[in-house]
């Protein structure tokens, strides 16, 4: 197994998994209450949520603007060897604040339509999904990265595998420290 291959990709998706994480931990540190309306508006689409209250405008737009800070981070960092064998890109060349626009607000879009979908198979908010609650971040991302950066396909299939354990793993840890309320 290439062990470099998988660290170069959960590196370069670091800016999806931080963004993906940061509405848990922005409701449990209680930031930006003002922001705390849901994204649907409270509406609801044949009879159910479309999305439900718990998708807010305070994850959607702390999650974009955590991930843009961590891709300024990798830019940072790529001055050093060792993150230079890390990345697939030179972060000193390419738009970092675009790449991590697309990152995060993928990442978030795709837990969005899979919220969506959830509802309308009339799945409670914080009930397990398998597999969707754990890949449908990592498909957005790619969805609306691809187009514009170039990443191998077999990158994409290496993250969707390690986040699908990932995020098993870490809401399992996340559940014990009580940050959220979803064992899987």
């Amino acid at each position: 197994m290439d062990w470099i291959f998988i660290l170069r990709c959960l590196y370069f998706f670091l800016p999806a998994y931080f963004a993906n994480m940061t509405p848990t931990f922005a409701k449990k540190a209680g930031v930006l209450k003002s922001l705390a309306k849901p994204v649907d508006f409270g509406k609801k689409y044949q009879g159910f949520p479309i999305l439900g209250h718990h998708k807010t405008w305070r994850g959607i737009i702390l999650g974009v603007l955590i991930g843009i800070l961590v891709t300024f981070l990798q830019r940072f960092l790529w001055q050093f060897p060792f993150f230079k064998k890390l990345s697939f890109f030179n972060y000193q060349e390419i738009n970092v604040f675009f790449l991590g626009f697309l990152l995060s607000f993928g990442a978030l879009l795709g837990d969005l339509i899979s919220s969506f979908l959830k509802r309308r198979q009339k799945i409670d908010p914080g009930k397990s999904w398998i597999p969707f609650d754990q890949i449908s971040f990592v498909i957005g991302s790619f969805v609306l990265v691809s187009p514009f950066f170039k990443i191998q396909i077999l990158a994409f299939f290496y993250i969707l595998f390690l986040s699908f354990l990932l995020h098993i793993i870490v809401n399992r840890i996340g559940f014990w420290l009580k940050i959220s309320d979803s064992k899987i």
